[in-house]
């Protein structure tokens, strides 16, 4: 993943209602939820709701399908877990180094 597009999706992440709709998504699983059922499960306006959908949507953390009148959204695992990746890749990487270098010191003394 990118930088910029790592920025993107943390961003849209950072407003409350749409991390809430991420995460309940997540929850789900998958199979995702119409988008009917996440209004009824976090009592956002309908207009509120598609605003913030469109967000996550244009982020590409969340995709949605039509199910006849139905439209259904659903969590991009992948995506979510490539912005983790991206997140957890370097953890540590330079708390290590100076450790590795005090010891080198430590040897020569």
């Amino acid at each position: 993943m990118e930088l910029k597009q790592a920025a993107i999706c943390l961003e849209k992440l950072g407003n409350p209602t749409r991390l809430e709709i991420f995460r309940l998504l997540v929850k789900v699983g998958n199979d995702g939820l119409p988008v009917g059922e996440i209004q009824d499960s976090l009592a956002v306006p309908a207009s509120t709701l598609s605003h913030h959908l469109s967000h996550l949507v244009h982020a590409g953390l969340v995709t949605q399908t039509r199910e006849g009148r139905v439209l259904r959204c659903s969590p991009n695992f992948p995506l979510m877990d490539a912005l983790i990746g991206f997140l957890t890749a370097e953890c540590c990487v330079l708390a290590e180094a100076p450790k590795k270098s005090a010891k080198k010191s430590e040897k020569a003394a």
